[in-house]
């Protein structure tokens, strides 16, 4: 039957063929030939050239069009060459991550390539940088998530929220961000994002399974998940590698122990926290107002999933003994994280980890396999492997020192526009590498830059540290961000679209704290 369908559209196709050539008569038999020959020619073509696709990909050959002109520029003075290929290749990437042509995955493809060939780089040593400790962290991250899921705690933690917030989805949204943010100061934002995710995607999954029906909702909860990690990350010393690296560099610059007016270039844990923890609390609310502002929930009250979610924790009865085991590994898993990552990395922590569970038989492998976005882990790898090259290049450093250049004519080397100008250059740099490198080539450059300027280093330092949380507009800025984009319910345009009023929101109420609150601890 198929067939004579095929025959029958051939036969109706070569019949409108003689018919068009049969309406202009043509003076010969040869042109007959010509004319038809030239028909079935455009139909072939305009079967294999599909302009649409070309359409589709076009940011992806006008980034790559961008970094082959980046190439081909002079080298700037204090660049080299080497510096160049590793910005070229940040531009292009930072275009297709924003504007997606391709699988974000294959940009993470590209990287690897891109290190190999035109860095010159040993394939062998491209690989190891790829598995870091920070990417066996997400790795490990993301499968103890979905041994949660595999509980069901996520449902009652979720359950354990609502019941103390309400029904109201601004009311959870907020309480999320609270939660998250609490757990995420001391413990760090890489690990509770893990933890809640699986809490952010049980309501909305309960809410409806066709995920083009709770766009917004996702959005507010996930990124109340992820923004509220991310504020707190500057609350304590424990809450990111930066803050470390900032305090270590204060002590490093300016303390000497025979001049006692130098003891306060010791900065200590509570003294961090006295700094830094009320900025964390005041941005709390302020992120759930911005989320809502930006995204619009569906739905405003969540009274129909919260009443599904009751059901299914009193359906699941009381706790088992495979619960009680899971909280404690988390448990074990968290002490290890506070006591014994430095030592022995916290990526180990959370292979180490998802290895209890899988021996426990509380997660299969099956569930590991299906449940992690192993193209997230890759491409995450491969943005951390990029920062790499532009440390060791002088990429980053090179970007800085032009940077801060400028300022002197613009008259923002001092003051307000001083702090304006280095936090505005930790921002865009910490969204295109880790925090913690961030702060390590900038920080001495700032601190520098303080001295000169005769201005509070303890108040730059600040500044720059907690610039490097700001890391709101890209999907790598942060293994929070990552942890939340791999849930599937995110496209990288919506970090984007609210990172950008994150930022603003954040510098205004870090200035407020630099110009009134920090002098009064004696900045």
């Amino acid at each position: 039957m198929g067939a004579n369908l095929a025959d029958t559209s051939l036969i109706t196709n070569s019949s409108l063929v003689n018919d068009s050539l049969r309406a202009h008569p043509p003076t010969g038999a040869w042109l007959v030939r010509v004319r038809r020959r030239g028909y079935q020619r455009m139909l072939v073509i305009h079967t294999q050239f599909n302009l649409y696709y070309f359409w589709e990909k076009r940011w992806f050959f006008v980034a790559m069009a961008l970094g082959a002109f980046m190439l081909t520029l002079p080298l700037p003075e204090g660049l080299s060459r080497e510096g160049m290929i590793v910005l070229a290749m940040s531009v292009v990437a930072t275009v297709l991550f924003v504007t997606e042509p391709v699988p974000l995955p294959t940009v993470a493809l590209l990287i690897v390539v891109g290190q190999i060939l035109l860095l010159g780089i040993d394939s062998t040593k491209v690989a190891k940088s790829l598995m870091t400790d920070s990417v066996l962290f997400i790795m490990g991250s993301l499968m103890l998530a979905v041994a949660i899921v595999k509980q069901k705690l996520d449902k009652r933690l979720a359950w354990l929220i609502v019941r103390v917030t309400g029904t109201k989805t601004a009311n959870i949204c907020f309480g999320i961000s609270v939660v998250s943010g609490i757990m995420a100061s001391f413990v760090g934002e890489h690990t509770v994002a893990a933890m809640m995710l699986p809490v952010g995607i049980t309501l909305i999954s309960l809410t409806s399974s066709d995920t083009k029906q709770v766009r917004g909702l996702a959005a507010v909860l996930l990124f109340s998940i992820c923004y509220g990690c991310s504020v707190a990350g500057i609350g304590t010393p424990s809450g990111g590698a930066r803050n470390a690296i900032m305090i270590g560099y204060w002590k490093e610059f300016f303390f000497d122990p025979t001049n006692p007016e130098t003891q306060r270039f010791l900065v200590d844990y509570l003294t961090w926290m006295t700094y830094a923890y009320p900025m964390f609390l005041l941005q709390l609310p302020l992120v759930t107002l911005v989320l809502l502002f930006t995204f619009k929930p569906e739905y405003r009250d969540l009274t129909r999933p919260v009443a599904r979610l009751r059901a299914q924790v009193r359906k699941d009865g009381p706790m088992k003994p495979g619960h009680w085991v899971t909280i404690l590994f988390f448990t074990l898993i968290l002490i290890a994280w506070i006591f014994f990552s430095v030592d022995i990395g916290m990526g180990t922590v959370a292979i180490l980890g998802a290895s209890a569970f899988l021996i426990a038989g509380l997660v299969k492998w099956e569930d590991l396999n299906s449940g992690v976005n192993w193209g997230v882990v890759l491409l995450y790898a491969a943005a951390i492997s990029l920062g790499v090259q532009m440390k060791e290049t002088g990429a980053a450093l090179w970007v800085a020192e032009s940077f801060l250049k400028l300022l002197a004519p613009l008259g923002m080397d001092h003051g307000l526009g001083l702090w304006v100008s280095v936090s505005a250059l930790t921002t865009g740099v910490t969204n295109t590498m880790s925090n913690g490198a961030a702060v390590a080539v900038l920080g001495p450059i700032v601190l520098k830059l303080a001295v000169v300027a005769e201005e509070s280093p303890i108040i730059i330092g600040f500044i720059t540290a907690v610039s490097s949380a700001f890391a709101y507009l890209t999907v790598v800025g942060t293994p929070a961000c990552t942890i939340v984009y791999a849930s599937g319910y995110l496209k990288t345009t919506d970090f984007l679209n609210v990172g950008w009023r994150m930022v603003l929101v954040s510098v205004v109420v870090m200035l407020l704290a630099a110009s009134i609150y920090w002098p009064l601890l004696g900045a």
